[in-house]
């Protein structure tokens, strides 16, 4: 199976970087230092090479370097299954970015063709408890990582549904308003509640065939709406009036949830422990890759900011050697050098260390 790596990662002007180049093999890469040196940021860098907001999900000009707003550029050399390809993602004074495959313009769709990345971070720790937004997005990143036109659907039906809750805002009745709104958001509706099952029915696939030390979670889609794109034009057209006191679309895709359930336990994973509720989103994101790997030709990147919290030291060793046994350039951040060393020689070390508003970065082995 070819593999997908980056050898270069280059920053100009990104957040903290004001320049910063780092050269590295196809091996995982093991960042450390102090809090606030600029080590998420070198992940969030990484993530731009997906389609997607990236994993901050900021905007392009919360990405540049202050005080110099001048703009940033990053750039990147990745091997794939498709071969090499040289990735450059420019923003010019906090503008909408652009991206450049082999010194082409290409949409940013054109990034899920030849690359796959996946994250976990710190804030997804409150998956489980926290709003089913939060949980559809982790389903929605999930399903754009099997099927990269998920993006174009989910932007197609967001902005449909935007328009028709304009209408019902400003009280608008008549039929013919609604109709070809309603069409296109019934046509997009059906094809991302099927994107996700497809998602969900890959992960629940990957989790049966692994050996992990990771508790497996079992996974529901929760969402009432018709399965087909009559039925639900049809929903929607039956609920206007509904909508109209409400003054948004109470139906669709938009209001779904994704439930989990500790397996072995039987347990929500709402209800499991913080350590647990760890170890589950791990396990997930493994299953996401092993998928990934048989589906796209290479284990995608993987960027794992402080992962090791939550995590005691025999489930970060066994973490470790799941991504080496994968195969996957993780890309992951600690504090400190020691929070790695289960990685032995398996890995390579990057120190990131910051003074006066300067961060520095070194591939120190």
């Amino acid at each position: 199976m070819a593999g997908l790596y980056l050898s270069n990662l280059t920053l100009s002007h990104f957040r903290s970087h004001r320049r910063a180049v780092i050269d590295v093999s196809a091996r995982p890469v093991a960042i450390h230092g102090n809090n606030g040196a600029g080590k998420t940021n070198i992940l969030e860098a990484i993530s731009l090479l997906s389609p997607g907001r990236g994993l901050r999900r900021a905007s392009a000009e919360d990405m540049t370097r202050r005080p110099e707003a001048l703009g940033w550029k990053v750039t990147a050399l990745l091997h794939g299954p498709l071969g090499v390809s040289e990735i450059e993602i420019i923003s010019e004074k906090g503008a909408a970015r652009q991206v450049r495959i082999d010194s082409k313009p290409a949409p940013q769709t054109a990034l899920g063709r030849i690359a796959r990345v996946l994250w976990l971070i710190p804030s997804m720790d409150r998956l489980w408890i926290e709003g089913a937004e939060g949980r559809r997005r982790f389903l929605d990143r999930m399903t754009l990582s099997f099927l990269p036109d998920h993006a174009e659907i989910s932007l197609a039906y967001e902005k449909a549904m935007r328009e028709r809750n304009r209408l019902l805002k400003d009280m608008v009745r008549e039929p013919s308003w609604y109709s070809a709104l309603e069409a296109r958001m019934a046509e997009t509706a059906v094809a991302i509640h099927h994107n996700r099952q497809h998602a969900l029915k890959a992960l629940s696939q990957a989790q049966e065939a692994a050996e992990t030390a990771f508790p497996t979670a079992n996974l529901t889609l929760e969402c009432e709406m018709p399965n087909d794109a009559e039925g639900m034009r049809s929903a929607l057209a039956e609920g206007r009036m509904r909508d109209l006191k409400a003054g948004r679309t109470l139906i669709g895709p938009h209001r779904a949830d994704l439930l989990g359930v500790y397996a072995t336990k039987g347990v929500a994973a709402r209800d499991c422990s913080t350590g647990e509720q760890k170890a589950l989103l791990v396990s997930l994101i493994l299953a996401n890759a092993r998928a990934l790997a048989a589906d796209f030709g290479a284990p995608p990147l993987l960027l794992l900011d402080e992962v090791a919290a939550h995590l005691d030291a025999q489930r970060r060793a066994a973490l470790y050697d799941e991504i080496v046994a994968l195969g996957a350039q993780a890309w992951m951040t600690g504090t400190e050098d020691g929070l790695f060393e289960a990685m032995g020689d398996r890995t390579q070390t990057v120190l990131v260390t910051e003074e006066q508003g300067v961060s520095t970065i070194t591939v120190v082995s």
